[in-house]
């Protein structure tokens, strides 16, 4: 109303307010418009948005551009947002531009994490890759999954349903167009990328023409590099408005095409099966078998769970079930695993079979933290295979080694020591089941997980063999972190790198976990502290997606040491005190004693000498007993420094003594250089640079460069 009266009239004409018909006038339109904004301006600042703008008018967008052009001495913003590569009409010249790209993964996961129910495991998966960065279809997919979570148990080409809400907006807009068009949609929906081209040369891809339509209300562009959906989800709201008839059409119609191709056709024909189909889930097999060849554990994992799904013969079925559980074992994908294991057991009595699967599902239990669970299970499993399957017994021996380190706890070692002294005990095995190559691998491991400190001159010889000695992609993790453990850290980095870079493959990231954190800590212990952040991150993001609790844990035990050797002292104990609060350090001594050890570096940088006193004194029960067998023997220098700074050097003597009275066997260069100092620091004046002579007098120490250099 407070327009002049030209401007006020053709604007409420244009807004179809005015009580009589106004002429149109588009450049008096946009005058009032830049008018209004303007005097608003004066009163406070104006911010405009348009967002959807390629669903405006012509008019619309042209009194929006004529007034944004203009703004530039007023206290206004306009800020449009258009879908696709071009900005709209109007906008095309003298505009600032921001291309949003699809979010990071990591900033995908970090929007999936701040969802009411976050999707976990190959759930997550399927929608981290089915959105392709896109924050509504992270969104809507995520709501998907927590309102079915069987729906992520498909074919990971078969994309996700949509929220009703979402798939009725979507389909209103293609519901309209002539059948070739919307045939053509559904081919290309069923398809993924090179399927597509595949078929399309072959002559049943959809035809450029039939596509037209759908290009013009802005479903698809098609070009020579090919056919892209317009966006994420309108390829879901298309393959899931068809019926199933018309879907497993398309798919053997895909099918039909890809004889070149065996694993795409047998998941397009797996895709269109409703019943048994022995023929189909065989296919299947060799997809899988295909798989892991090329390293592909989850592509494995899924082609043979698919296939026990299609096996009409229980038998058949029982032993894909258990074959795809032990496939998905190197994703890290716990529930997954314990989830395949569980229904295996439920439909075979075959001894070799349920070995099998108690094995992977006592894996699981272990990953997901549940190790009191998981470590009787596992040593079982290894008792009762040692005759028949040893390369089982192996397997789930060498798991519960893992299991008793990280607890820490003497009677597990010693319940593994005793499984090791049986297997080892075990006569010839009978013909064609002997046991894998890398059982010497596996004994190394099970023995430096035992006793690293005092076992370590007989071990070294053995690791040095085995690493001049070729070795399978399956042990090269478990040689890295035997190496860690026996302070070869140079060794341990290159053998653990080497493991990451064959784990970082598509679909076995999952795996990665253990071996993230082996590295981390090798990575500090040479000195490379931030390239330990940033596989502790990358630890972390596995840990989130799989539920790995002991990892998540791990992780943040990394970050904490590493940012309190930094002095960044609030940042370490925030991490520390997530890492105990994520597990029982009652049942994982390994993550207590490295959170411990964290907590009171943080705290002698901070000054506070008796709190970091107290921190560090919790390595050691009063009669020595370490809280951890390895990893409470690299804090004893700190221990030694908190106690002088804390006036309890007296005190320190004892702990530190006592503990070492422990250790039999010659020790590693490494602890050999912090006992030293150790000493020099509890030391009187008269004694105290003999121990510090000590403590250099092995150029082996240089390995550890911080260490060295305190």
């Amino acid at each position: 109303a407070g327009l002049p009266a030209r401007q006020a009239r053709a604007l409420t004409g244009a807004l179809g307010l005015a009580a009589d018909p106004v002429a149109p006038d588009p450049l008096l339109t946009g005058v009032a418009v830049l008018t209004l904004l303007s005097d608003l301006s004066e009163r406070s600042p104006v911010l405009v948005v348009a967002d959807d703008a390629q669903w405006l008018d012509r008019s619309s967008l042209e009194a929006l551009a004529f007034a944004g052009s203009r703004l530039d001495a007023e206290r206004v913003v306009l800020l449009v947002g258009a879908r696709g590569q071009a900005p709209p009409p109007g906008f095309d010249r003298g505009f600032p531009e921001l291309h949003l790209e699809p979010l990071s993964t990591a900033d995908a996961g970090h929007l999936l994490d701040a969802q009411p129910v976050p999707p976990r495991g190959r759930g997550r998966a399927q929608v981290l890759a089915q959105a392709a960065g896109n924050p509504m279809a992270l969104i809507e997919l995520a709501q998907v999954i927590a309102d079915d979570p069987a729906a992520s148990t498909r074919w990971a080409a078969e994309p996700l349903p949509l929220t009703d809400r979402l798939n009725a907006v979507i389909t209103s807009r293609f519901a309209a167009l002539p059948e070739q068009s919307r045939a053509a949609l559904l081919l290309a929906a069923v398809a993924d990328d090179p399927d597509l081209c595949v078929a399309a040369s072959y002559g049943a891809g959809p035809d450029a023409r039939a596509l037209t339509p759908a290009e013009q209300l802005g479903l698809v562009t098609v070009d020579r590099t090919g056919l892209q959906f317009s966006h994420p989800l309108v390829r879901s709201a298309i393959y899931h408005s068809a019926p199933f008839a018309r879907r497993a059409a398309a798919h053997r119609e895909l099918a039909g095409a890809l004889h070149d191709q065996p694993d795409r056709r047998a998941w397009h024909l797996a895709a269109a099966a409703l019943q048994p189909d022995e023929q189909v889930a065989s296919l299947l097999e060799a997809t899988a078998a295909q798989a892991q060849h090329r390293g592909g554990a989850a592509a494995a994992a899924l082609a043979m769970e698919r296939a026990a799904e299609l096996s009409p013969d229980h038998a058949d079925q029982a032993r894909r079930l258990v074959a795809a559980a032990s496939a998905a074992v190197p994703t890290g994908q716990g529930d997954w695993v314990q989830e395949l294991a569980a229904r295996a057991l439920a439909v075979t009595a075959d001894p070799e079979l349920r070995l099998t699967a108690r094995y992977d599902a006592a894996w699981a239990l272990a990953w997901s933290g549940r190790r009191t669970a998981a470590l009787p299970e596992l040593l079982s499993v290894a008792e009762e295979a040692s005759r028949d399957l040893p390369a089982l017994a192996w397997d789930a021996l060498g798991s519960a080694a893992t299991v008793a380190y990280r607890t820490g706890l003497p009677t597990h070692r010693q319940a593994v020591s005793r499984t090791l002294g049986l297997l080892e005990g075990q006569g010839p095995p009978p013909r064609g089941r002997a046991p894998g190559s890398d059982v010497n691998v596996l004994r190394l491991w099970i023995r430096a997980s035992a006793d690293p400190i005092c076992s370590r001159n007989q071990l070294l010889p053995q690791l040095r063999t085995i690493v001049g000695s070729p070795v399978e992609e399956p042990s090269l993790w478990r040689i890295g972190s035997a190496a860690w453990l026996l302070d070869e850290s140079d060794l341990a980095i290159t053998w653990l790198q080497d493991a990451m870079r064959r784990l970082r493959a598509p679909g076995v990231r999952g795996a990665s976990g253990g071996t993230l954190t082996a590295l981390g800590w090798a990575y500090i212990d040479t000195g490379r502290w931030e390239e330990a952040l940033e596989v502790a991150a990358e630890a972390a993001g596995l840990a989130e997606t799989n539920q790995m609790e002991i990892v998540a844990a791990s992780a943040d035990a990394i970050t904490a040491t590493v940012l309190a050797l930094r002095a960044d002292s609030g940042a370490a104990r925030r991490h520390a005190a997530r890492a105990l609060a994520t597990v029982d350090p009652a049942e994982c001594g390994l993550v207590a004693a490295r959170a411990r050890r964290a907590l009171g570096v943080a705290a002698l940088a901070d000054g506070s000498y008796l709190r970091a006193f107290t921190q560090l004194r919790g390595l050691f029960s009063e009669d020595g007993t370490p809280l951890h067998n390895y990893a409470s023997y690299l804090g004893v220098a700190d221990l030694a420094v908190a106690a002088v700074r804390a006036d309890r050097r007296i005190d320190g003597c004892d702990i530190i003594e006592r503990a070492l009275s422990r250790l039999n066997g010659v020790a590693s260069p490494r602890l050999e250089q912090l006992v030293a100092r150790a000493r020099g620091i509890l030391a009187g004046p008269e004694g105290a640079e003999a121990h510090f002579d000590k403590a250099l007098a092995d150029p082996a120490g240089d390995q550890w460069p911080f260490e060295r250099a305190q």
